[in-house]
């Protein structure tokens, strides 16, 4: 393999394989959490509960909110990767959860989703309505 022919291979590789290595994008993910202000909100309570606080916070614990006892007893403490993997079937993770939208199946979508919530959980709104 020439030099030049190797080039263009390592450059179609990372062509193919460059999106689903990049970075999450906050902004992307403004857009994914659109489909959850239907039951959620950041600030308060909806049908779901709020997301601001989400990090760290254990599964089930939100003060005054309903929860269903399946949520209630999962034991998870909400990270990055406990969220994927609930994003990802709600159902399969948390089975009896009250929460029956179906996920977010494509996985950059759940990564740019987090990243949102991350930024968010950040920000100043966030930061007086935990």
């Amino acid at each position: 393999m020439t030099i030049s022919s190797a080039v263009t291979a390592g450059a179609l590789v990372l062509c193919i394989i460059g999106p689903a290595i990049a970075a999450p994008d906050a902004l992307r993910g403004e857009q994914v959490y659109a489909r959850c202000l239907a039951c959620h909100a950041l600030a308060y309570d909806r049908v779901g509960p709020r997301h601001c606080g989400l990090f760290g916070r254990l599964a089930g614990s939100v003060p005054g909110f309903e929860y269903s006892k399946a949520m209630k007893n999962a034991n998870l403490r909400w990270d990055v990767k406990s969220l994927d993997r609930f994003l990802a079937n709600p159902l399969d993770a948390v089975p009896g959860t009250a929460m029956t939208y179906a996920g977010v199946p494509d996985a950059k979508d759940r990564a740019d989703l987090i990243a949102y919530l991350e930024q968010a959980n950040r920000s100043k709104d966030c930061a007086v309505r935990r």
